[in-house]
């Protein structure tokens, strides 16, 4: 890795394009959690004078899985090995996203503080982790990850935001990262009532760490707005409306998402519109 270090010179910025551009996954791990190190000890630096970033692009990927749009994910259910074996891969395909999402942030949106620059590469840190627990479990039910096709939401979103801090804090980790809060306690119970308590202990840890990801983006997405002086709830809900259609899928896990930064007006909103759309869908099948 020292080949690596004396590439990147100390410059953060040539960490988090080196990170994003490793195809490997074991290897994009191993560069994240070694310059992870190095930035914690003072070594890696943000450069003042630094170009503006690269126009964004699809991040080193192996060639399996092969991504597909996600309606075409066949649905399988957890009673069968190969059914946890797929669940386990899509959570790991979400997790070494994620990798590449917390760089991206990192690389892309320059002229912060160097507490945003610190938020995002402990995420990444903490994703790299995720993914080798979730990597070892599968290796654990004689699979690996590219064992099952995936799709790219996440960066897709990624992509669409790349213009606009703001709109990426508010739509990454406050949308996209935040459904894991909603759905991921269900799945532990699944899990444990079919007898997988090794997932479901790292789906509990995952969880856990997760909040405190979706809270980073809170507290950046409420920064940037008092930066440009608009008031984040009306801003959030016309973000939604221009980037998700302005809806977002409950139930609500509300204690983790107030952990979270989403205060009680907010989340209210959510669930009054989660309400409606329901009454509505309904209205128009009977």
């Amino acid at each position: 890795m020292n080949d690596v270090l004396d590439s990147a010179a100390g410059d953060l910025l040539q960490a988090a394009q080196q990170c994003l551009a490793e195809p490997d996954p074991l290897r994009k791990v191993a560069l994240t959690q070694h310059y992870a190190v190095q930035f914690r000890a003072g070594r890696l630096k943000a450069p003042a004078d630094a170009p503006p970033p690269a126009p964004i692009r699809m991040p080193g990927r192996p060639a399996r899985p092969t991504l597909v749009h996600p309606r075409d994910l066949p649905r399988r259910g957890l009673g069968s090995v190969e059914g946890r074996a797929a669940f386990v891969h899509a959570i790991a395909h979400i997790e070494l996203n994620a990798i590449d999402l917390a760089w991206d942030a990192v690389y892309r949106f320059r002229g912060l503080p160097t507490s945003f620059h610190a938020d995002w590469v402990s995420v990444a840190d903490d994703e790299s982790r995720h993914f080798m627990l979730l990597h070892d479990r599968l290796q654990a039910n004689g699979y690996a990850y590219g064992d099952f096709d995936a799709h790219n939401g996440l960066w897709e979103m990624c992509e669409k935001t790349a213009h606009d801090g703001l709109a990426r804090m508010a739509l990454v980790p406050r949308v996209l990262e935040a459904r894991g809060l909603d759905v991921t306690p269900g799945m532990i119970v699944k899990l444990r009532a079919g007898g997988d308590h090794a997932t479901a202990d790292v789906l509990e840890i995952i969880l856990r760490e997760e909040v405190a990801h979706v809270a980073a983006g809170s507290r950046w997405y409420r920064w940037y707005c008092t930066r440009e002086n608009v008031e984040p709830r009306p801003r959030f809900m016309a973000l939604l409306k221009e980037y998700a259609g302005g809806f977002l899928y409950g139930p609500f896990n509300l204690e983790a998402r107030l952990l979270a930064g989403f205060d009680e007006e907010e989340l209210a909103e959510l669930i009054e519109q989660t309400e409606l759309r329901g009454q509505v869908l309904a209205s128009t099948t009977r």
